[in-house]
């Protein structure tokens, strides 16, 4: 049993209606002035956000992010607004793209270090603001890991900065909050948070500490994305869905993914895909690429779906990601076959993640993954 350190904030907050508890929480832990950065279909929640602050004499600036997948350009423009702000805490309330950025924000805002010098593991040397995030999607699990990623425009890829300083000092995990998540953005970001437990469970180096958590993640989303899909307003479902992917966010710290995020990178970055998308309609493939050199653990993934057989398992998360409406082409989301060699040359770079994975995945390998998707 290797060596294995795990992270996790210092409060998490979880269940119906606890985004209620964040002013007076932010009162007590001193902080007088807050940028809240916010993803746009939320205003209603901030604005009742900003009143409540006030009651607590705590001002409260925020920033609405309304476009897909964050870029390092973006980010630097952002600091510069944050800077004219001082904020003592970030809040961060949207999906993985502004809690990520929060993050980044939170650690870099009053810092000598730039974006460049932290993208790695580890390079981080400090973070002096106060950092609160608050998911309202159940996909990347931000709100509980040290990543966060962001889109170098100018080669296409995506850079990943992972340290203990971009873990949240609290979150609040509120169902409530994504009963109002479009069927389609529940599916993309629950088969997200699938991925990140299964790429955990099956990785190189996975551990049995991060194993209990990856387990119970995919438990949780297979039983109920397809019921959440169905009826947003389910709450049961949702605080699962919710529970899910925090677990999958646990996992991303000591264990990380593997292939089937090195090879959705290229797809984000040169067609701006939605990651959970990418994810999900890569993931069946993986699977069966991956199945012979881990086949007990595929065994106990279709297990803890309820089924027997790990090639059955595999083909039940192509019918649930297909009863959520998920493509099971890329030829059907605008994708062009002319550009798999470009793709897979993308994929060969992500070697952080390659190296997880528990079968070699060589330039040939992903061309012919990618190529059966059409």
């Amino acid at each position: 049993m290797e060596p294995i350190s795990i992270y996790h904030p210092r409060n998490i907050k979880f269940g119906p209606g606890v985004i209620r508890q964040l002013p007076n929480d932010c009162h007590e832990s001193g902080y007088k002035k807050i940028c809240c950065l916010f993803a746009s279909p939320l205003k209603l929640p901030v604005e009742n956000l900003y009143h409540e602050m006030q009651k607590f004499s705590i001002r409260m600036e925020s920033i609405e992010y309304s476009l897909g997948e964050p870029t390092t350009a973006y980010f630097n423009d952002l600091l510069s607004q944050i800077r004219t702000i001082s904020p003592d805490c970030i809040v961060g309330i949207g999906g993985g793209s502004v809690l990520d950025l929060a993050k980044l924000a939170a650690a870099l805002w009053n810092s000598a270090q730039t974006i460049e010098e932290i993208v790695g593991k580890n390079l981080l040397k400090q973070r002096t603001a106060g950092l609160i995030c608050v998911p309202t999607t159940s996909g990347t699990g931000s709100e509980v890991s040290p990543n966060a990623i962001l889109l170098d425009e100018s080669c296409s890829e995506k850079k990943s900065a992972i340290s203990p300083y971009l873990i949240p000092d609290c979150c609040y995990i509120d169902p409530e909050l994504t009963v109002n998540l479009p069927p389609k953005i529940t599916a993309e970001t629950a088969m997200d948070a699938l991925s990140h437990c299964i790429e955990a469970y099956t990785n190189k180096f996975s551990h049995p500490i991060a194993d209990i958590y990856a387990l119970a993640g995919i438990r949780l989303i297979m039983k109920n994305l397809e019921a959440a899909y169905q009826d947003g307003s389910n709450l049961e479902a949702r605080a699962a869905l919710a529970l899910g992917s925090m677990y999958g966010g646990y996992c991303l710290g000591p264990v990380n993914t593997a292939a089937v995020h090195a090879l959705s990178y290229g797809l984000g970055g040169q067609y701006h895909i939605p990651h959970g998308l990418a994810n999900a309609i890569l993931l069946p493939k993986l699977m069966r690429f991956n199945l012979d050199a881990v086949p007990d653990k595929y065994l106990n993934i279709a297990q803890a779906a309820g089924i027997n057989n790990a090639e059955d398992g595999i083909a039940e998360i192509e019918t649930l990601a297909r009863k959520c409406g998920i493509p099971q082409k890329l030829s059907e989301i605008g994708v062009e076959q002319t550009e798999v060699e470009n793709l897979a040359n993308l994929a060969m770079k992500v070697t952080r993640l390659l190296v997880n994975n528990p079968k070699e995945v060589t330039k040939e390998d992903a061309i012919t993954i990618y190529n059966s998707l059409f």
